[in-house]
């Protein structure tokens, strides 16, 4: 069982940044993959960003590209989202994810996190 914990979602203006944490417990997510997705209000949840354990290989939703990086630290047992030039189509209720399968979809991850949410005003 692997349980994790997003942080650092808040309010910010269009332009700003914020960084996302995603605190794991339970076992170590070292050769877990890890995904960020996001669903905002009325919309389906879609894929943002995801890290492969293995070779550490990045993936990107076409609209954050630039912006946002995801990254991870095996000795904290964690990893981030850093989100930088935000917009306000950003906001929505980002959730970190963990799997064993290699992917940009969401039921392909086995553990996921509460969700943090992100507001970016105009």
């Amino acid at each position: 069982q692997v349980e994790l914990a997003e942080s650092g979602g808040g309010l910010v203006q269009a332009g700003g940044s914020l960084r996302l944490s995603c605190a794991a417990s339970g076992r170590t997510i070292s050769t877990y993959h890890m995904g960020w997705f996001r669903q905002a209000p009325g919309k389906e949840r879609e894929f943002v960003a995801a890290v492969n354990w293995s070779t550490g290989s990045t993936v990107y939703l076409d609209s954050v590209k630039g912006r946002f990086t995801i990254s991870r630290d095996n000795a904290k047992n964690t990893i981030y989202l850093q989100m930088n030039s935000l917009k306000p189509e950003d906001t929505a209720v980002y959730a970190c994810a963990a799997g064993r399968i290699w992917s940009t979809l969401g039921f392909h991850y086995a553990y996921w996190g509460q969700g943090t949410q992100v507001t970016v005003s105009s």
